[in-house]
């Protein structure tokens, strides 16, 4: 006899793949390329005391009691303002705060998501998307990926098959600015045609942009967001990437309709984001904090991008099929193996090497990339990443190796 009954949806879960891997990992010695994690040397620890004393000082009443649902006005003025000098116009009263923007997922899937409902999502996707959208019942249909992002033809004809098929899709799901995993950018002329797409065939698209100001070469691409002018695109932002990951915080824009939804829906959830983290947030972001931390962090990702690409050229055999993104920003590199081999089959090498990556193949619904791996550069040092990808590389030699042999 079963001793708990849990739900429908409880029975959909699934563990994060990255994080169940990851624990394999946690030895003394390892190297990790396999958390999205920030440097946590350059924090600002001191700007956000003194936000933190003046949150308390200035607005403590406010900010050691409930806040609306819809975040502190505070907050609210200040993320509109941020967004608005980078070319995102916006006002207040389009964002809701939110507990980062993993919340904003899961609100975003109990107000759309019915079991079996279509989503489109790009091949490969970000895994806590994934998590979430799963676990409403979604129904996921990949649109394949190039160097300029998302394939527009291939695009279309995906919601041309779902309409043969008599459904339609409830949103495209997006991650436009150095995509995760893959570190891929959006190119400004497909960020276009995904919104003719999208306005042609009425879907909404979710944009998912935690990254885009953390470009290190070429010029700020306008966002989805700001190139749509029929409000069908939903964005959300986060601290976690381009500030710290500890505040838990972020927004999410969207039609007033839409937002109507997702306040009743975190109503349910939450109440309300932490007023007392929404006040210092506040302060940071009108003391220009936030992109003082931008520009620093651009300093650094770039120079740790950059050893990691060179150590990928100097150390990695050469073999036809093997290799990895350029990125212009963010915090990831997708590295690609040839065909036979599998990244999931490398990880109790990898625990021996003592260096972590991510399996391609957790950012897929339909068991693709298995050959892939994701790298993150912006959480080791210059000399773990070199040490790590000389690591990684001996992996790939003792696999090409042994294959070799066996042929013979």
């Amino acid at each position: 006899m079963d001793k708990y009954y849990f739900s429908t949806m409880a029975s959909r879960m699934r563990r994060s793949e990255i994080r169940e891997l990851l624990k394999l990992t946690r030895q003394p010695g390892t190297i990790s390329f396999g958390g999205g994690l920030p440097d946590p040397n350059i924090f600002p620890r001191k700007a956000v005391e003194e936000a933190a004393v003046r949150a308390i000082r200035e607005q403590g009443n406010l900010a050691l009691q409930y806040s609306p649902t819809e975040g502190e006005p505070f907050m609210k003025e200040e993320a509109a303002a941020f967004m608005t000098r980078l070319g995102d116009e916006i006002s207040a009263e389009e964002i809701i705060v939110v507990s980062s923007s993993q919340q904003a997922l899961d609100l975003l899937s109990k107000v759309f998501i019915d079991p079996g409902d279509a989503v489109i999502i790009e091949r490969p996707s970000y895994v806590g998307a994934l998590q979430s959208f799963r676990a409403f019942g979604a129904e996921f249909h990949g649109v394949d990926i190039d160097s300029e992002g998302i394939i527009p033809s291939a695009l279309e004809e995906k919601i041309l098959e779902l309409r043969k098929a008599d459904k339609k899709a409830r949103f495209i799901y997006l991650i436009p600015d150095f995509q995760n995993p893959s570190g891929i950018n959006l190119s400004i002329e497909r960020r276009k045609q995904v919104i003719e797409i999208a306005s042609r065939h009425n879907i909404l698209i979710v944009e998912d942009s935690p990254y885009r100001e953390l470009r290190f070469e070429g010029e700020l691409l306008p966002s989805v967001r700001s190139l749509d002018k029929e409000g069908r695109v939903i964005q959300m932002k986060t601290f976690s990437k381009i500030f710290v990951p500890g505040f838990r915080i972020g927004w999410l824009s969207a039609p007033p309709e839409v937002l109507d939804k997702l306040v009743m829906s975190k109503q349910s959830t939450d109440l309300c984001t932490s007023a007392f983290v929404s006040m210092i947030s506040g302060y940071l972001l009108k003391d220009g904090h936030i992109e003082k931390q931008i520009e620093i962090s651009k300093e650094v990702y770039v120079k740790k991008c950059r050893t990691m690409l060179d150590a990928l050229e100097k150390y990695m055999p050469e073999l036809e099929g093997l290799s990895w993104s350029k990125p212009e920003g963010g915090m990831f590199l997708w590295v690609r193996l040839p065909e036979y081999m599998d990244t999931l089959e490398m990880i109790p090498d990898a625990v021996e090497a003592k260096v972590a990556y991510v399996i391609g193949s957790a950012f897929y619904t339909d068991g693709s990339g298995k050959n892939t791996m994701r790298l993150n550069y912006s959480y080791p040092s210059h000399e773990q990443i070199r040490e790590g990808i000389k690591r990684l590389a001996g992996i790939v030699e003792k696999r090409e190796a042994a294959r070799s042999g066996a042929k013979d």
